[in-house]
């Protein structure tokens, strides 16, 4: 049986919500994200693209590039809700649906075919969407989520693709290196530098020579462009909290044993949490001490992501937590309270060097593991992270 997958995304889904709450703003060039020239583009209008502006580029790039654009700061809580109504529209009618950010979804449709037309199927859920949020969405119909997601692309504005099997190379191979998901601008320009521009010339490389260059991405970039994709449509799951605990195989008083694993959970859970597209509103520690008693302290605080915010307030709470006079047996923390969102969504107020500096850490995980970086104040003085065995 043919594999039939759908992807569906909002079209710039953070100003279509902006847009729907005040109809002022439709047609006019509107970039959500920082408020000050440190801050970052988390989302812009069409409007402005034409001038410049992108997804990620420092508010003060974007202030000199459009001037005109109406600049407002995002509301999380408000994007999610209506993420979550998009989400339960589709789940409500497509068997296997996976949400892979806060305005992407993947459907896999294979079979339905026997009972529908499964374009026309889609068409009539698109439509239901738009019709009863306001929010404009394209989506793209083919063999895999790669081509999906590529037809997508091409199907924007709120437009709609199908790209049947015979169809899937002619369909690529026309288009720039840049479509393809997963291609940063280092892979790009490694890729422009050998002469590649178009998808049809990189997918007649030899695989071998792909592999050589660019190691195992390479594999991977090749056969995107050749239209391959196995990855399954993982069905969706809403996670409430990501968290770590940590028992200690003798009961401790030892502060920076406790603090620097602290840090080192932390981090590792907030990595994870990135790897989801998700950011979390609320922080909570535990404590058990050695004689089982139990405390735990949480604090709601502004949606973020990132390491040292968390670790700030999850510090905090150990020290309003801790008893000095009792050994501790196990020390654990607990990220909640999740919205959608990429990394960036959050950092309003903070540098681009920061986010390329978390871009960059997270980069170094995905490709050598979870614990090829960490912060100082993890590492034990016996260079162990946070794990002394007493």
């Amino acid at each position: 049986m043919n594999r039939v997958v759908a992807h569906m995304d909002l079209d710039t889904f953070f100003v279509s919500v902006e847009r729907l709450k005040n109809t002022a703003l439709v047609g006019k060039p509107i970039i959500v994200g920082g408020l000050s020239d440190r801050g970052v583009v988390s989302a812009c209008s069409y409007e402005t693209r034409k001038f410049g502006v992108s997804s990620g580029m420092a508010i003060k790039m974007a202030r000199r590039l459009c001037p005109n654009a109406v600049f407002i700061r995002g509301d999380f809580d408000q994007y999610s809700r209506y993420s979550a109504t998009v989400t339960e529209i589709i789940s409500e009618q497509a068997p296997v649906v996976e949400k892979a950010s806060i305005d992407e979804h993947y459907l896999d449709l294979s079979g339905m075919d026997r009972f529908f037309g499964t374009q026309k199927w889609l068409h009539e859920l698109r439509t239901r969407i738009i019709r009863e949020t306001g929010l404009p969405i394209s989506c793209g119909l083919s063999v895999n989520k790669t081509v999906s997601k590529i037809a997508t692309g091409e199907a924007k504005p709120n437009g709609e693709k199908n790209v049947e099997l015979p169809m899937v190379k002619p369909f690529l191979n026309p288009l720039s290196i840049r479509k393809i998901p997963g291609i940063g601008e280092k892979a790009y320009h490694t890729l422009r530098d050998m002469g590649i521009v178009y998808i049809g010339t990189l997918s007649a490389m030899p695989q071998s020579l792909m592999q050589q260059v660019m190691g195992e991405n390479g594999l991977h970039i090749w056969e995107k462009a050749n239209g391959i994709d196995m990855r399954p449509v993982q069905p969706y799951s809403e996670r409430k909290s990501i968290g770590a605990e940590e028992t200690f195989e003798t009961d401790t008083t030892d502060m920076k044993l406790l603090q620097s694993t602290l840090i080192r959970m932390v981090q590792e859970t907030a990595f994870e949490m990135r790897s989801q597209n998700r950011l979390c509103g609320c922080v909570t520690v535990k404590l058990r001490y050695s004689d089982f008693q139990t405390q735990t302290k949480q604090i709601r605080i502004p949606y973020t992501s990132y390491d040292h915010k968390l670790l700030k307030t999850a510090l905090d709470l150990f020290e309003s937590l801790y008893n000095r006079r009792l050994l501790v047996r196990l020390i654990g923390v607990k990220l909640s309270h999740f919205v959608y969102g990429s990394q960036q969504i959050d950092l309003f107020e903070d540098s681009l060097s920061m986010v390329n500096l978390y871009q960059a850490m997270d980069s170094i995980r995905n490709w050598y593991g979870k614990e090829a970086v960490y912060r100082a104040g993890a590492i034990l003085p016996d260079g162990k992270k946070g794990r002394r065995r007493l």
